[in-house]
């Protein structure tokens, strides 16, 4: 009976491994995804920031209304 029970315990912890080492997979896939992310949301504030000062340093300021008004 104790055998039997080492058996499953074994093969319980052996399928828990593999879980886990997918899951660590999956986690160091979505890290990267992150990373890439965030590396894209810096260079679009970067680019951003740049057009605003391109559109501000126009010919008034960009929140003043038309002369038509």
């Amino acid at each position: 009976m104790d055998e039997e029970r080492f058996i499953e315990m074994e093969t319980r912890f052996a399928y828990q491994e593999k879980a886990i080492k997918e899951l660590n997979e999956v986690i160091i896939e979505q890290q990267k995804a992150i990373d890439k992310l965030e590396a894209g949301f810096a260079k679009l504030n970067k680019d951003f920031g740049q057009v605003s000062q391109i559109l501000s340093g126009s010919d008034g300021p960009a929140d003043e209304k038309p002369p038509h008004y």
